[in-house]
Order: structure tokens, then C-alpha cells, then sequence
């Protein structure tokens, strides 16, 4: 089957950024789970797993009103502010800013195209709204981020927040333990730092390729204050979102670290946990099964059929 005896179509449905109920983020999960799906088919290239696996975190941080933004105003100085240090995960960033009303949800059609403002990786330089850094070399990202909370508390002095996330493995990068080493000594508590441990990256397991275990205790002898949650559980990740917010209320001067224990490709049957879904897109069939999963209203085959 070639991509064009797919229909593939976007939904057109925006969501606000609004306390809900844990129930209330599956339907917008799996809404970004199949954005992530079309974008990869159309594309040809990319990441499917972890977009997928961490779709459910993107959908409570954005969608829950954790996060401060206005989708019209992009840069309103008084927004927090997300940094996708793992920034090979941007289809899952992209699909969440399209349904926040960023961006037009056609666009998501564009990913990885030249002239695209929906790079492989996230770049500042393509103007696209929502996006505050480029990122790409791993352990790059999250060190911004710390900058970024650095000028919020200490310069600026202001209540932002900033959010990062990093995935696991990339945690085996030395300067991701320079970054938090320096959000603890500057008592960094409008920082929130999510780990996206799903224990998978390109070449295996990550306890195999280099463990980083136990990140519990290595946060916390980092200074840190660590929460620790099932990524798949919005009930779950409410909490932890909640006490991020109490802990900068409080002023409690700590950063605070949010393990999110996930599946790689969640969502997807033949995707999930396999860390061979890394870094390659699902073929024409495959993404007809994937999206025959996650409920697609729209998915269709057009005849003729090639083999």
C-alpha cells in the first residue's frame, strides 16, 4: 500500500487549557496519538515511540491549566514556558500545539518537509509559535530550561514556571547532571523537570546500554524534589503537576523532578515497549492499524488498493 490510498485527515477540535476531570485527557490523548500517527506516515521519517509514549504527560500539562499560555499570543511575557530537551520527540510537542490553537492543525501535514516550520527537531529559527528553544543534541535542552529559571528567579524575579522534559536515556549525558546540579544550588523551585522513563532508547534498554538507576535517589542527592508517577495515569499525573505548583507557591527551594514511568509507543499494540520504534515511522499499513487502534474516526482506505 502507497501513503496515498490513505485518507488521512486532522480533526478540526481545539481544546482549552482548563482544570478537568482525570477522565476528561484520554479522548485528547489519543486525539495526539493519532496527529502523531499522520504526521509520521505523511513524513515518511522520524519518531513514533516516544511522541506516543508520552503523549498522556503533554496532554495534562497542556490541557489540565498547568501551564500558563495564550495561544494567540505567543510570546505574552507573562506565559510559562516548555522546553522539549528530547526534542526528537516533536511530533508529540507539534500535535499538542496545533490542538492548543498555536498553529493551524493542517500544518501538522507538514512534518519534516523542506521549508517546513515543522522540523525533525524543534528550531527556534523556524518561527514556529509555542516553540522557546531549539533542541536537538541530547542533554542540550534541559540546561536551557535551568537558564531560562535562573533569569526568572534571580534576574527578572518574576512567577513564571518553567517546564522540561528529558527522556531517560538521556539522562547518560553529563551535562544533564550539570544542569541539575546548578537548578539545586540556585534553588530553582519555578523549575519542574519531567523524566519520560520509559527505560527504552535506540540501541536497547536503558538499564542495558548505560543504567541510570536509581533515579530516585540520585535526584534527590541532587537536591531535588522528587515525585514519582505511572505517565498513563492522569489521576497520577495531576497530582505531581499539583504539588509542583504548591512547591513554588511555597517558595520551598528546591527544583522539583517528576519521574513519569511510561511505555514506549503507548497506544499502539505492535508499537508498545519495543524500543525498536524508536526512530522509524509506521508504513501505510501499519499506520492504518495504528490508527484502527486508537479509534480514528476518519481513517479510510481509497481503492484501488497497491500491493
Amino acid at each position: 500500500m502507497k501513503v496515498e490510498n490513505l485518507r488521512i485527515v486532522f480533526s478540526p477540535t481545539v481544546y482549552e487549557n482548563r482544570r478537568r476531570r482525570p477522565e476528561e485527557f484520554a479522548e485528547i490523548a489519543r486525539e495526539i496519538r493519532r496527529d502523531i500517527i499522520k504526521m509520521l506516515v505523511l513524513a515518511g521519517s522520524g519518531h513514533s515511540g516516544g511522541p506516543l509514549g508520552c503523549a498522556d504527560i503533554h496532554a495534562v500539562l497542556f490541557f489540565g491549566g498547568y501551564m500558563r499560555y495564550r495561544p494567540k499570543e505567543p510570546w505574552w511575557v507573562g506565559r510559562d514556558r516548555y522546553v522539549l530537551s528530547a526534542g526528537h520527540l516533536c511530533p508529540v510537542l507539534y500535535a499538542t500545539l496545533a490542538r492548543a490553537g498555536f498553529f493551524p492543525i493542517e500544518e501538522l501535514r507538514t512534518l519534516r518537509k523542506f521549508g517546513s516550520r515543522l522540523q525533525g527537531h524543534p528550531g527556534r529559527d523556524m518561527g514556529l509559535p509555542g516553540i522557546e528553544t531549539s533542541t536537538a543534541s541530547l542533554g542540550q535542552g534541559i540546561s536551557i530550561a535551568v537558564g531560562m529559571a535562573l533569569s526568572d528567579k534571580w534576574l527578572d524575579r518574576n512567577d513564571r514556571r518553567v517546564f522540561a522534559l528529558t527522556g531517560d536515556g538521556e539522562l547518560q549525558e553529563g551535562s544533564v547532571w550539570e544542569a541539575a546540579m546548578a537548578a539545586a544550588h540556585y534553588r530553582l523551585d519555578n523549575l519542574c523537570w519531567i523524566v519520560d522513563n520509559n527505560d527504552c532508547q535506540i540501541d536497547g534498554r536503558v538499564h542495558d546500554v548505560m543504567s541510570i538507576y536509581p533515579l530516585d535517589k540520585k535526584f534527590d542527592a541532587f537536591g531535588f524534589a522528587v515525585l514519582e508517577c505511572d505517565g498513563h495515569n492522569y489521576a497520577e499525573l495531576m497530582a505531581c503537576f499539583d504539588q509542583f505548583l504548591e512547591n513554588h507557591r511555597r517558595s520551598i527551594g528546591k527544583p522539583t523532578v517528576i519521574i513519569a514511568h511510561t511505555k514506549m509507543g503507548r497506544g499502539v499494540s505492535f508499537m508498545e515497549d519495543d524500543y525498536r520504534w524508536h526512530g522509524k515511522p509506521p508504513t501505510p499499513e501499519q499506520a492504518l492499524k495504528a490508527l484502527q487502534e486508537l479509534e480514528d474516526p476518519y481513517i479510510a482506505v481509497i481503492e484501488p488498493i497497491e500491493a
